[in-house]
């Protein structure tokens, strides 16, 4: 079965991503089932999916009627049912592991041979998942991001088994719905995206939490001077301070003190009123474009360049990969390896040194692929090579 023959998907779990999902696949032209643990859940996913539809039509982006695509969409309790006939099986429930596993388990019993069984987790390790099959080879991650009628990046994440054709056959079952999917091909916590965005929140928090700099300064900076398009402090207000933390502990990461803090006061952002700006009796994020004008952005741009040649380094990414998946997935203004070669990569590993003598935390050790691009002379785009050739 090639990634050209799927007719039919299947997508466990019609919570907002999982009714996102099947909006998608039916947008593009596929059967999708919906299948969740009772007809009151199923119904309101497929209510969601409806609604949206209905909001797209509104605005001009939808090429047929909502009728058309919701006739495509089928929706199921029994598991055995819906996957019966699927070709590639979406798993959309929540990030426990047990209770994938648990999917998994019950997928593998029911979906025919040479489905793709595909999990959309955001960091869970896909081999610990695919462990609950007897096809581990068949196992992928698709991990689509927020929300996906409107995010256009998949990545595509290999576990330890994955083949692949399998992943080859995902990839294009993503470009045939309208996604891009970049590879990540080693199972690492965090994947690309998100292990690429930390430290783009993480080193800001260091530098406050060490009075080295406000939260307005860093915003400020960030935004109208690098051109992000939401400061650190403000984003991670919006996706909620403990997502970060609980993230960062799971991997044994060093949490900054700020951010610590910020946990135990529960002032988590905006659901909760306050976090690093006042939402309930305050503007939320007010900071100014001049208040930025003095903060080293360097320190932060620096930061995101290492991990993002840590991964490249360890193979679980291309260059190309890391900066598509930070455009589309975070809205980056340019990717961080294409960065990197217009700054001069010499000049990041000497940022990265000279934090390093100051601090002496590991986290600002030149990852080896850096100094192995400046030995080669690779520096960027003065001298023709970097992370990409000119």
């Amino acid at each position: 079965m090639q990634g050209e023959d799927i007719q039919h998907a299947t997508v466990i779990g019609t919570g907002s991503m999982g009714h996102g999902i099947a909006e998608v696949v039916a947008m593009a032209g596929y059967d999708v089932t919906m299948r969740d643990v009772d007809d009151e859940t199923v119904e309101e996913g497929y209510r969601n999916v409806e609604w949206s539809l209905e909001k797209l039509e509104d605005g001009g982006a939808l090429e047929e009627p909502v009728e058309d695509v919701m006739a495509r969409i089928e929706t199921a309790v029994d598991l055995e049912e819906s996957v019966a006939d699927a070709d590639i099986v979406i798993e959309a429930v929540p990030e426990q592991m047990e209770l994938k596993q648990d999917v998994f388990a019950d997928v593998d019993r029911f979906a025919p041979e040479g489905a793709i069984l595909a999990s959309n987790t955001s960091s869970l390790s896909i081999t610990e998942i695919a462990s609950a099959t007897e096809r581990p080879s068949d196992v992928v991650g698709l991990h689509f991001f927020n929300p996906p009628v409107k995010m256009e990046l998949v990545e595509v994440v290999y576990g330890s088994e994955t083949a692949d054709e399998t992943a080859e056959r995902a990839a294009e079952f993503m470009e045939a719905i309208g996604k891009e999917p970049i590879h990540v091909r080693k199972d690492v916590h965090r994947f690309v995206v998100n292990n690429v965005l930390g430290p783009f929140l993480d080193e800001p928090h260091w530098m406050v939490s060490n009075d080295e700099a406000t939260v307005r300064e860093v915003d400020a900076a960030m935004v109208h001077r690098r051109g992000y398009p939401m400061g650190p402090f403000e984003l991670i207000d919006m996706t909620g301070i403990e997502v970060s933390y609980h993230v960062r502990q799971a991997g044994d990461v060093d949490v900054p003190p700020l951010m610590e803090q910020k946990v135990e006061n529960e002032e988590l952002g905006r659901k909760t009123g306050t976090g690093h700006y006042e939402y309930e009796n305050g503007d939320g994020p007010d900071y100014e474009e001049g208040d930025g004008a003095e903060f080293d952005t360097l320190r932060v741009d620096a930061m995101i360049v290492n991990e993002a040649a840590r991964l490249i380094g360890n193979d679980v990414a291309t260059a190309d990969a890391v900066d598509t998946g930070m455009r589309l997935g975070t809205g980056f203004p340019e990717g961080p390896c294409t960065y990197a070669d217009e700054t001069g990569i010499d000049v990041i590993v000497e940022k990265l040194e000279s934090l390093h003598e100051e601090y002496g935390a590991d986290r600002y050790e030149p990852a080896p692929y850096l100094r192995e691009l400046v030995s080669d002379g690779r520096t960027g785009t003065d001298a023709g090579a970097g992370f990409y050739d000119y």
